[in-house]
């Protein structure tokens, strides 16, 4: 189904093998006192080449197919060669037709402490633990890759989402929080537990139905996507029935939450009143922008 997407430019253009993502590595260290220290600019580069030249999947993926991501390191605190930090991932991919991005993954690691020592090699084993920082970082770039894959084909993230829960199984040997049940509902093993579980199938399905019926068409019929759109929204009220709050909503809807309301508020005129009080029972989280659409 990717590849539809990518159609044009494919034709124009020589398919020159690629790895699979194109992501933005940053780090920040402004609350260590010390930002300006080179360990931070080295660490910022190793994982900029470490994220981007990994080869993660054994598919071929075109320059144009590449996903572009983000991953903004926050430092905290340094000790040595022991760092205390947070990490926002976040990634997009494009609207069929379009010159818009769509946000899909959003969140907000706030288990990220590592051991780093500069110019330390880093590499990614599939099956074997090699450290917390190239744990995190691996499982979320598959993270992005099933978030993605779940955009373009029902349940399309499956393989890479297996991947994950991989990472975060042989990652349970660590102190570090973040890998363990025990470690809470907002936690990565959490986070992947519950993406593979049936009692969230719905959230999954949003994700398809809202990308590929509702955003992907919308050059194509604006008020008929936007009714499809809805449509999958509703979707979400079979996970709230079971799981209401969960952590897996508050994620979608932290990537979603400001497109939303924007479509809602903008385009062809529909009913849209149902979907808001469905919004609020959902995600009352972004209770505010919900009150702020406009109809």
């Amino acid at each position: 189904m990717r590849n539809l997407y990518f159609l044009v430019a494919f034709l124009f253009t020589a398919v020159i093998s690629a790895q699979e993502l194109n992501c933005t590595v940053s780090v920040i260290a402004q609350q260590t006192g010390n930002e300006n220290n080179v360990i931070y600019k080295t660490l910022g580069t190793q994982l900029t080449e470490f994220v981007n030249n990994t080869k993660w999947t054994k598919k071929s993926f075109g320059q144009q197919e590449r996903i572009n991501c983000s991953m903004v390191i926050n430092v905290t605190e340094q000790n040595n060669n022991l760092f205390s930090a947070t990490l926002q991932v976040s990634s997009s991919r494009p609207v069929f037709n379009s010159s818009y991005s769509t946000p899909v993954y959003n969140y907000n690691d706030k288990s990220f402490n590592f051991e780093y020592v500069a110019f330390q090699n880093l590499v990614y084993n599939e099956s074997q633990f090699e450290s917390n920082l190239i744990s995190a970082l691996s499982f979320h770039v598959y993270m992005i890759l099933g978030m993605d894959g779940d955009t373009f084909e029902l349940n399309g993230g499956d393989e890479y989402f297996s991947q994950a829960q991989t990472i975060a199984n042989y990652s349970q040997q660590l102190t570090g929080q973040g890998w363990k049940l025990e470690d809470g509902l907002q936690s990565k093993f959490s986070l992947i537990t519950n993406l593979m579980s049936p009692t969230y199938k719905a959230i999954r399905s949003t994700m398809y139905k809202y990308h590929i019926e509702g955003l992907d068409l919308m050059s194509e019929d604006p008020k008929d996507s936007k009714m499809q759109i809805i449509t999958a929204l509703n979707d979400l009220q079979k996970t709230h029935n079971v799981r209401p709050n969960s952590y897996l909503m508050r994620v979608f809807f932290d990537a979603k939450a400001d497109e939303i309301t924007d479509i809602l508020s903008g385009g062809p005129s529909v009913n849209v009143r149902d979907a808001i009080d469905l919004l609020g029972k959902v995600a009352p989280m972004h209770s505010q922008k919900w009150r702020n659409i406009k109809y």
